[in-house]
């Protein structure tokens, strides 16, 4: 990302936030009843944030270099941020700054010692993800469970790929428009912290070029963190799973995501991941019996 894209990347981040607050929401008076812009003013967000017009006309045409943490703070609350939305405005900035291009792009492996970690959870499907959404290392239950994805012979998998590009996703999630939305998002998120990501870049302009759908969802500028919720998914095998995840950040492995897979007790995706887990022995024992002959 060169300085223009920079600069259009903070312009249309803070002009969207801005025009989805309302006079009323920020507390402010609403005068007369014609108003040309949508939500609010950028006079009105500078009196909120405490800052100059001048100085917030500056930052929203592109330039957060020098920016204060008090000040970007300030900023966050007047445009009302989420906590995604907050740390996304902070990486802008930090993008803004000196030696930026050097920020560590997220890695594509895993070091063994994690791969024995995946190995050693037997009874839920646990993978590691990077930044850019490539699946970089699984356990035996998550590819099992994740085969309509492991069927592109693309690799690395990406499950934003998957989402945008196989046509199989529609029925592998079974609400696909969320997970488009939450990927679209994450992806945005990921190209605050990693702008020169060459890989991320090429991933954003296939997914661009191929997809009308992501190229909304994109142009939405909407970011979302991903830690714990449902997904429901639809296996050609085992049949509809109704299963809650939790996503960890790796302390030891800076920019990949551990997910883990759960069912509640004596409910049938428990009994269908059970059944998912027979399956995949099966097909492992298959596989070493092809290999012998």
């Amino acid at each position: 990302m060169d300085r223009t894209d920079h600069r259009a990347e903070v312009r249309e981040f803070l002009s969207s936030r801005r025009a989805r607050i309302t006079p009323d929401q920020a507390g402010l008076p609403a005068y007369g009843g014609n108003r040309r812009v949508k939500g609010l003013r950028r006079e009105e967000v500078a009196m909120l944030a405490g800052v100059s017009i001048d100085y917030y006309v500056r930052m929203e045409r592109g330039n957060l270099a020098g920016a204060s943490e008090s000040v970007l703070d300030a900023l966050a609350q007047a445009l009302q941020l989420d906590e995604a939305e907050r740390d996304h405005l902070f990486s802008l900035a930090r993008t803004a700054g000196p030696g930026s291009s050097r920020r560590r792009t997220p890695p594509a492996s895993v070091r063994a010692t994690t791969q024995y970690v995946l190995d050693a959870i037997t009874d839920a499907p646990a993978w590691v993800r990077n930044g850019r959404h490539d699946i970089v290392a699984m356990n035996g239950l998550a590819r099992a469970l994740y085969a309509p994805l492991l069927a592109d012979p693309r690799r690395p998998v990406n499950t934003a790929r998957f989402v945008y590009l196989d046509p199989s996703a529609h029925e592998f999630f079974v609400d696909w428009e969320r997970v488009a939305n939450d990927s679209a998002a994450m992806l945005r998120l990921e190209a605050g912290r990693t702008p020169h990501d060459p890989a991320l870049i090429k991933l954003v302009g296939e997914l661009s070029t191929q997809s009308e759908v992501f190229r909304k969802r994109w142009a939405s500028h909407d970011v979302q963190f991903h830690r714990s919720g449902r997904k429901r998914l639809r296996h050609p095998v085992v049949g509809e799973l109704d299963l809650s995840y939790e996503s960890m950040e790796l302390p030891s492995e800076p920019g990949l995501v551990l997910n883990v897979y759960t069912a509640a007790p004596d409910t049938p995706t428990a009994d269908a991941l059970k059944l998912l887990a027979s399956w995949a022995a099966t097909q492992d024992l298959t596989s070493e019996a092809a290999d012998r002959t």
